[in-house]
């Protein structure tokens, strides 16, 4: 029964292993842009940032993940896995959607770098509510 489990466990670290060194896993633990690059499905998105006026301000982690460097890599961990498991299963969309955590994350992200205009929207003149990434629904991204 052990040798069953050893055998087992050697065989998912193996492929794991593999498949961090096929899918260049150490490049998702830096802060290079280009490392999102590297599944098909973020061309599009990446191409879009070098567009952007943020290319020369944030990178995706800037703006994807949240500074603490644990829940940083928290969420890194979370992402991978999952993209990872809707490739592997083709289960992903053709226009990738933003979860609910990963809105508010990026929606902190844009209040952290913008502060003074995000206080002078909610406690200015006409106290509006800010829309959030309403604001510039395609400022990361340009297409």
């Amino acid at each position: 029964m052990q040798t069953i489990i050893v055998i087992a466990l050697g065989c998912c670290i193996g492929v794991g292993a593999y498949a961090f060194v096929y899918a260049r896993g150490a490049s998702y633990l830096t802060n290079d842009a280009a490392a999102c690059a590297n599944c098909h499905v973020m061309h599009e998105h990446y191409s879009g940032w070098l567009k952007s006026s943020h290319r020369t301000a944030a990178v995706c982690n800037d703006c994807h993940t949240p500074g603490h460097p644990v829940a940083k890599y928290i969420t890194k961990a979370s992402n991978g896995f999952w993209h990872s498991f809707a490739f592997t299963t083709g289960r992903f969309p053709d226009a990738l959607r933003i979860t609910h955590r990963s809105r508010r994350i990026t929606e902190m992200a844009c209040t952290k770098c913008h502060d003074s205009l995000v206080d002078s929207l909610v406690h200015g003149p006409t106290a509006e509510q800010p829309p959030g990434l309403q604001c510039h629904s395609q400022v990361g991204h340009l297409r």
